[in-house]
């Protein structure tokens, strides 16, 4: 079997394999780093209950903060479209940026200039060791495509990976159309 290569800016897509996953159940993961040490990316569909305001008082922001993964869920980490107004921000690739100057996002925040549709916070990261990931997709836990998304955070979060496991077809189809509960079928 062909195992996709993991990239910078490409998908991971759950696969049905770890449906009882709690951490990783239907999720979407935009990785922002993959080296031969490690591999680091973001649960793009998952909402947490918290806004900006609920976890920085002083932002004055209703931003959603979405579940970056189970790692270190007690720091806020961001993804988002504006390098030439964020300083120190990391490229990941198809117009996205990881990071940057956490001071300068909260004032452009405040003063306006970034919008919900240009940004998106997290709470944790996922990562994995050394040949970890490399080892799940042989386990067909992961499908991994590149980012096709130029818009990423304007899509609908409720049905992105259900959408994913559409676009591969097949066996998938059944998986995307059973219900989050299989029990409840």
């Amino acid at each position: 079997m062909n195992i996709p290569i993991p990239q910078k800016g490409h998908l991971l897509i759950a696969a049905p394999s770890i449906l009882t996953d709690s951490s990783f159940n239907r999720s979407v993961i935009l990785l922002t780093e993959h080296t031969d040490q490690n591999t680091v990316g973001f649960i793009l569909n998952k909402l947490t209950d918290f806004t900006l305001t609920d976890l920085i008082p002083t932002s004055n922001c209703d931003f959603r903060v979405f579940e970056g993964g189970p790692v270190e869920q007690d720091n806020l980490y961001f993804v988002h479209k504006l390098p030439q107004l964020i300083p120190e921000s990391i490229e990941i690739g198809n117009g996205l940026y990881w990071g940057g100057d956490f001071e300068t996002v909260l004032e452009l925040i405040e003063k306006g200039t970034i919008g919900a549709k240009q940004i998106r916070f997290f709470l944790g990261y996922s990562g994995w060791a050394s040949k970890q990931l490399s080892e799940e997709l042989a386990l067909d836990s992961w499908l991994c495509n590149e980012n096709q998304y130029p818009h990423i955070f304007n899509v609908d979060i409720a049905t992105f990976w259900k959408n994913h496991l559409l676009k591969v077809g097949g066996a998938y189809t059944l998986w995307a159309n059973a219900p989050a509960d299989p029990s409840l079928n």
